[in-house]
Parts: C-alpha cells; sequence; structure tokens
C-alpha cells in the first residue's frame, strides 16, 4: 500500500471527519481531544476538535493510502497543548527532562492495521516536528514484546515503534508503560 501523510488543517478536516465518523469517534467518541483537555470531556468533542484545528491548537500527522482516503494519524503537539498524559501520577513521582514536543495518539483503522499505516503517522508526525524546529520529543508507551497488548492500550504506538525511529525507553511507569524519548534534528 502506498502511503503519504499531511498534516491536519482547515484543508483535511473533511477527511480527518471522514475517518472518525467511519470509526464513530474514535476510542468511544474520543475525537482525539482527551489529551488537551483537564479530566473529563468539552459537551462537543467534534466541535471542540474542528475549534482546535481551526486556531492552530492542535497537530497531527494524516496517512492516506494510494485512493487519497484518510486510515490513520499520529497527533503530537507540545506539553502546553496536551497537558494529559497517560500514567499521570506515577510519571509525576520523578519528572523526567521537559519535553518540547508530545506523541499522544496514534490510531489506524481497524480493518487496516498491520499495514504500516502507525509506522508511516509516527513518520510524518516526525517530519512535521523537525519542520517545526525538532527538539525532545516524549511518548509514554507499551512494551508488546512476547505478549498480547491489547489495542486499547497501544493509542499511543508501542514503545518497539518508537525505538525503531530511535527512542530510547526512559522510565516505567506502569506495568508495560513506559515513558520514552527521541531527540529529532530541525529540518
Amino acid at each position: 500500500m502506498r502511503l503519504t501523510t499531511r498534516p491536519l488543517d482547515p484543508s483535511t478536516w473533511d477527511d480527518f471527519v471522514e475517518l472518525m465518523d467511519r470509526n464513530n469517534g474514535v476510542f468511544g467518541g474520543c475525537w482525539c481531544i482527551g489529551f488537551h483537555t483537564p479530566p473529563g470531556f468539552p459537551a462537543d468533542n467534534r466541535a471542540a476538535k474542528h475549534e482546535r484545528v481551526l486556531s492552530g491548537t492542535t497537530h497531527s500527522a494524516l496517512v492516506y493510502d494510494q485512493d487519497g482516503v484518510v486510515q490513520g494519524w499520529c497527533q503530537y503537539g507540545t506539553p502546553v497543548e496536551l497537558p494529559r498524559i497517560k500514567n499521570s501520577r506515577e510519571y509525576a513521582k520523578d519528572l523526567p527532562p521537559h519535553p518540547d514536543w508530545r506523541i499522544a495518539c496514534v490510531f489506524v483503522d481497524p480493518r487496516h492495521r498491520g499495514s504500516g499505516i502507525a509506522r508511516a503517522a509516527v513518520a510524518g508526525a516526525l517530519e512535521q516536528i523537525a519542520a517545526a524546529g525538532g527538539g525532545l520529543v516524549e511518548a509514554i508507551s507499551e512494551v508488546t514484546a512476547g505478549r498480547k497488548a491489547h489495542g486499547r492500550f497501544l493509542f499511543s504506538a508501542t514503545a518497539e515503534l518508537l525505538e525503531s525511529f530511535g527512542f530510547r525507553r526512559i522510565r516505567q511507569v506502569g506495568k508495560h508503560a513506559w515513558i520514552l524519548h527521541g531527540m529529532v534534528e530541525a529540518g
């Protein structure tokens, strides 16, 4: 499958909406807004996400298949844009170096998992981060080697995928969850 990436912005909003609608808003209707907000969700996640797209306060690399249909994405942003993190209590016990960017969410349409879309999404996000000046990128991801992990735990990609891009494990913050850091050069 030939894959390309584009940033989520007003010109790609309708493509993003089509994927979200096809997947019931993803993760129970989150619309990839959960890491932006304090605990609890806005009354209308779709509208809240659209407002962030219009104001430029959300970032994602959308992955398009050979037919021009979005099949996944990788959401990233600054810690100010994405203040909520997975395993926050454990994370706060020994704060790692402050990142410039966070990878918060990677989603692939279930019908297309295992076809390289998550890899393309992360690569696209890292290219966009490089274009924005690069810096230290953080993710909290699950280690899956030697075990079968349920998809609901893999919303921030796998540790192994991120390690293939040069990320390294910093500290364990859950049974299988790790803080990972990677340095992206400005591009």
